[in-house]
């Protein structure tokens, strides 16, 4: 078997839903098996995947084990040569694998690799290629002078801006949403550390596999869109959480840093400053909303939902896309009809057609809901039809 794909859930029934449809098609090629590990879910995710994925192997755990736990014990029980770990609100394209395995197959060095990430408007997420968090790396980070001086060898050192986001090169550091490595030097490295605090854990293993004198890689030849991106609220529990995990991280791999602890008391002074200049982020008005389908029951289904009047656009996504740019000042919600268009070329219109005006969401195939996130800062929406 070439790779098994665990994605571990919590709690994110129809996310997790979008999620596994779109790896059942990006495996249709491939010798490949799904592994969902439930972290004892409140929802109904589980029933869900018993009645609609009854293939997929489900791991019920009894409690939340947490992310590196989890994760363990849906890779134990792999037995593909490649493991996938995979956040359940993310969507793949159908020839991402393929993509990610042949470009896996062609490095000697090959530690992990990940690949580029979007979020739920198509834009960018830097965190899906990182440098090794130093003390003054991690005070760049915290303070915001990476986004100050972008394009600086000094500052830009936290998301690896030597590499463009359009450039497949060699990064020290993957993020846990997106990671494909062979099952065996996963297990050589010991898996995700399972003392590990939230925000570290997947540092730790993109370390711990440069420290076996592989090579992790960034490939940007393929999107993952992932909704929740950078979404943890960003305030002084935050702040604790990151400093602990910096803190587990440097305990474990380095020398304990009085200069880290300078750097953190810094960094809050800094950080407060920001959080009060910033502005609240204020709700959309929809001017139009879009379907791109061909199906007029479906469209009248929406139109129920939403209360408002819903256009069917034609279901070449590219065309209509086009066509709507015209529309200048608009605020236009594009829906996306999975059961006529691939995931490809839905990731595909967020890339090309993000901060054009538009928001996007998804009608995944045979669903009866319609989900997307309009910015990297909430948790998206799941829109039920009646």
């Amino acid at each position: 078997m070439q790779i098994s794909v665990i994605i571990l859930n919590y709690n994110v029934r129809s996310f997790l839903e979008l999620c596994v449809l779109s790896v059942q098609k990006a495996l249709e090629n491939i010798e490949g098996e799904i592994i969902v590990v439930d972290n004892n879910s409140p929802d109904d995710s589980c029933a869900m995947m018993k009645s609609r994925f009854p293939e997929v192997t489900l791991i019920e755990n009894k409690t939340n084990a947490g992310f590196p736990k989890g994760n363990n014990i849906g890779v134990a029980q792999a037995k593909g040569e490649y493991v996938c770990i995979l956040n359940p609100d993310t969507v793949v394209a159908e020839d991402t694998f393929e993509k990610i395995l042949a470009f896996a197959e062609s490095k000697s060095d090959m530690g992990i690799v990940g690949c580029k990430l979007i979020d739920g408007t198509g834009n960018f997420l830097p965190e899906c290629k990182r440098g090794v968090p130093t003390p003054f790396v991690a005070f760049t980070k915290v303070t915001g002078l990476y986004k100050i001086f972008p394009k600086s060898k000094l500052f830009g050192r936290y998301y690896a801006e030597h590499l463009d986001q359009n450039q497949t090169g060699k990064v020290d550091i993957l993020v846990g949403a997106f990671m494909v490595m062979k099952r065996n030097l996963y297990l050589e490295v010991g898996g995700f550390d399972e003392n590990c605090f939230m925000y570290s854990d997947d540092i730790d293993l993109s370390y711990m596999v440069l420290k076996t004198g592989k090579s992790n890689y960034y490939f940007h030849e393929t999107a993952v869109i992932h909704y929740k991106g950078e979404s943890t609220v960003r305030d002084g529990l935050y702040m604790k959480r990151f400093r602990d995990a910096m803190h587990f991280f440097y305990g474990k791999h380095f020398k304990k840093s009085i200069f880290f602890d300078v750097f953190m008391s810094i960094g809050a002074f800094f950080f407060s400053l920001l959080k009060r200049s910033q502005a609240v982020t204020i709700k959309r008005k929809i001017d139009q909303y879009s379907l791109f389908s061909t199906d007029q029951n479906l469209r009248l289904k929406v139109e129920n939902l939403l209360g408002k009047k819903v256009v069917l656009a034609d279901s070449t996504a590219e065309n209509s896309l086009n066509s709507l740019t015209n529309n200048a000042g608009e605020n236009i919600e594009i829906i996306f009809d999975n059961n006529q268009l691939s995931f490809k070329s839905i990731i595909n219109s967020l890339e090309r057609f993000r901060n054009k005006g538009f928001t996007f969401k998804i009608l995944p195939q045979k669903s009866d809901f319609i989900i997307g996130s309009n910015s990297s800062n909430d948790r998206g929406e799941v829109l039920h039809l009646k």
